[in-house]
């Protein structure tokens, strides 16, 4: 298995500076479920946001897939990313440490 990286920023500021709509609110209520589901499966190795409130707010998930094609259906059946409520980058990645 090969290890990729795909960033997520919000597509409206908003939702991070004066709160999500309750339609985001469903949807990144999906994201969680999505991505939760996938780390108790094995997927995930790593998920995460910065935790400021502005423009410049991002999340990373951190995975293993086959091949680059199989990591990009993971990363568009993200319920935020298939529903347009973030925008996300996919990257080959490697970790190269990680604490014990």
């Amino acid at each position: 298995m090969k290890q990729f990286i795909y960033l997520l920023r919000p597509t409206r500021t908003g939702m991070v500076t004066e709160g999500p709509t309750p339609a985001e609110a469903e949807i990144v209520s999906q994201h969680f479920a999505y991505l939760t589901d996938l780390t108790n499966k094995g997927v995930m190795i790593l998920v995460g946001r910065t935790q400021n409130n502005d423009e410049e707010t991002l999340g990373i998930a951190i995975f293993e897939a086959e091949d680059e094609t199989a990591a990009r259906r993971i990363m568009e059946n993200d319920p935020a990313i298939a529903d347009g409520v973030m925008s996300a980058k996919l990257y080959p990645y490697q970790i190269a440490l990680m604490r014990k």
